[in-house]
Formats: structure tokens, C-alpha cells, sequence
């Protein structure tokens, strides 16, 4: 019980993690150069968020006007429903309005509404939002919040980690475009993978390598101290069912002979040939730049090939990530009787 105690409270405290604002700017930077439009005339819905101190609400608020977007709604999760409690932290945004109640500020959710300019100054920013209390405490499964999801065209958002399954149906559920941050593991899970190989998401613009750094407000838990802010890097991705312009370009390879005679990787230069694996007709491909660009067969390829993942190159056919035998899954990978960490089966497309 006291294990299980502190796992929860670890994972809790995980949960707390705000997104960098130049991390949120480049990726969705990276769909307006594919689709200048993409925003335009839309709603978009901030879930999961906390629009005081989120950089999310901050992005989307400043450039409002730019996007050409319809409708923005962020949405909070009140503090007496987290899981983690840290030192409460009211801001002169809530407090100094006249609809601030104390005895709603710690058990309700708050919604942040941003439309047109209500100041009269001509623009449209983070000084027009309105805001209000949720009947609710602002979990995104309620009612409430699910009715702003089937209203809004867009989400955007980063989710609690420990609650990605769940969040991920909702969303799925929903049938809308997305962007979203989550744990670089949930891309063999058997609710997610699927989607991957059907082609309905993919990820997003920023590569895999070196994880994110988010700011972090759990004080035990901290990587490094930048200009005063505590910060915590966590091996994320973006995931998104938007287009953008990285994921159409075609990985440059060298042929299976050239890759024998001249990789950096001692897993493939100098062999005879690619091994095979003992429990699926495919070549064991250890590297994503080891890819032979003259193999028609199957080949097993590292989980991260999905981020420089193709489809007008390749075509996901499954993967072999876990025990469960499946129409995706297709067990561990083997070779010589040496299990090999979790692979995507993959196939040049002709």
C-alpha cells in the first residue's frame, strides 16, 4: 500500500509541467507555413489548461488577429480536484474582477473566452478575454467541458500524462483536429498505435531527440534552475492529426551494400547482410539512417522512425512493441533468441 501510495503521488506530481511559450511558437508556426489558413475562422479549445499562468491561452490570445481564428476557449482545472497540491497561487486576473468568489476559486473550474475586442482599443488580445466559473471543477470528461470539445473545431492542449489514455479516446471520440503533447512511449499503445498505421496521426513538427524541457512547479523533482524558473525535461512529443510539411519529406538512404561497407553504426557495417528476426519474416534494422533504400521486404525499424516517418515513402504495417499478439502487435522481436527493444514494421512503397 505505501508503494502504491507513493507511485500515485510520483505520478501526480509529474502531471504539473507548463509548456515554453517558443515551444508552442514553433510548433504551430510549423502548420501555418504548410496551411496559412489552417486557423483561420476556427474554434479553438485549450483544455487541460491553466489560462493565468498557461503559455498556451498566451500564444493563441497574442495572435489572435493573425490566425484569423473565431473563437478561443481555455479551460481550468480546479485546484482542490488536482491530485497534486501544491502552494495555491491566486492571481490579480481572478481576484481584483468582480466575479471572483472565494468560496468557488478553489473547487470550480474556469472557463477564458476570447471573441472580439471588449476594451475599445482596436485589438484583439489577452486584455479582451472574459472569464467565468465552471458549475464544474473543470475535468475534461464532464459534460461541460465535453460540450466546449463538440463546439470547438481545434485542441490544442497538454494533457496530464497519467490520464493520456483516457484523454486520447475523448479526444478520438471527438473526430476534431488536435495538437497535443504526450509521453514518447504512448506511440506503441495499442489504443494509439493504430492510428499511426492507418495514417489518421502522426507527429508533429518538432523532432524526438532530447525530450522537452518544461517548467515545473514540484520542487523535489527539478533538472535545472534557467533565469529563476525550475525546469524539468521529459521525454515528450507532439502528436497531431494536422498537416505539416516535415513529415512529406522522404528519409535520404543508402542502398543495403553501402550500408554493410560504410554505416557509422558496428551493428551493420561489416556483416554479410541484416539479420532476421526469429518469430517474423522481416530484417532487424537497429537505426532509422540504416534503412537500406534498395529492400523491398519488411524491415523492423526503431520507434522513432516514426518521427521522420514518410507515408509517401513507406507503409506501417505493424509493430512488434509488446507480449500481446494481435492484427498490429506481433510480440518482442527475437533474434538468436535475443530479445531487441520495441520495433515498427515498416515497407518501401514501390
Amino acid at each position: 500500500m505505501a508503494n502504491e501510495t507513493l507511485s500515485k503521488a510520483k505520478t501526480a506530481k509529474n502531471d504539473e509541467f507548463y509548456t515554453q511559450y517558443h515551444d508552442i511558437e514553433r510548433e504551430i508556426e510549423a502548420y501555418l507555413d504548410y496551411d496559412p489558413n489552417v486557423f483561420k475562422g476556427k474554434t479553438v479549445l485549450l483544455p487541460c489548461d491553466d489560462p493565468e499562468w498557461s503559455n498556451f491561452t498566451r500564444y493563441f490570445t497574442q495572435n489572435f488577429e493573425r490566425l484569423g481564428l473565431k473563437k478561443l476557449i481555455s479551460t481550468s482545472y480546479a485546484y482542490e480536484s488536482k491530485k497534486y497540491k501544491g502552494p495555491i497561487q491566486l492571481t490579480l486576473f481572478e481576484t481584483e474582477t468582480p466575479q471572483f468568489d472565494p468560496s468557488k476559486t478553489q473547487t470550480h473550474g474556469k472557463i477564458f473566452v476570447l471573441t472580439h475586442d471588449t476594451t475599445g482599443d482596436g485589438r484583439v488580445n489577452i486584455d479582451d478575454l472574459e472569464w467565468k466559473y465552471l458549475e464544474g471543477d473543470g475535468d475534461f470528461r464532464s459534460k461541460e467541458v465535453t460540450r466546449l470539445r463538440d463546439e470547438s473545431d481545434i485542441i490544442v492542449t497538454n494533457p496530464p500524462f497519467s490520464l493520456f489514455r483516457e484523454f486520447f479516446a475523448w479526444l478520438i471520440e471527438s473526430n476534431k483536429k488536435f495538437v497535443m503533447i504526450a509521453n514518447k512511449n504512448c506511440v506503441t499503445y495499442k489504443e494509439v498505435f493504430p492510428y499511426f498505421k492507418e495514417n489518421m496521426i502522426w507527429s508533429g513538427k518538432r523532432n524526438w531527440a532530447g525530450g522537452m524541457w518544461f517548467e515545473t512547479k514540484n520542487l523535489s523533482d527539478v533538472d535545472k534552475v534557467v533565469n529563476g524558473i525550475n525546469m524539468k525535461n521529459v521525454p515528450s512529443i507532439w502528436l497531431t492529426n494536422l498537416d505539416h510539411g516535415r513529415r512529406h519529406q522522404p528519409l535520404q538512404l543508402m542502398t543495403m551494400a553501402d550500408n554493410l561497407k560504410y554505416s557509422k553504426h558496428k551493428e551493420v557495417k561489416g556483416r554479410e547482410g541484416y539479420e532476421k528476426y526469429d518469430n517474423y519474416d522481416a530484417i532487424e534494422v537497429p537505426y532509422t539512417d540504416a534503412i537500406p533504400a534498395d529492400y523491398d521486404g519488411v524491415m523492423g525499424v526503431p520507434v522513432s522512425f516514426l518521427d521522420k516517418y514518410c507515408p509517401e515513402q513507406f507503409e506501417i504495417l505493424g509493430q512488434m512493441a509488446n507480449t500481446n499478439v494481435d492484427e498490429y502487435n506481433f510480440g518482442y522481436p527475437f533474434v538468436n533468441g535475443i530479445r531487441k527493444y520495441a520495433r515498427i514494421l515498416i515497407r518501401k512503397k514501390l
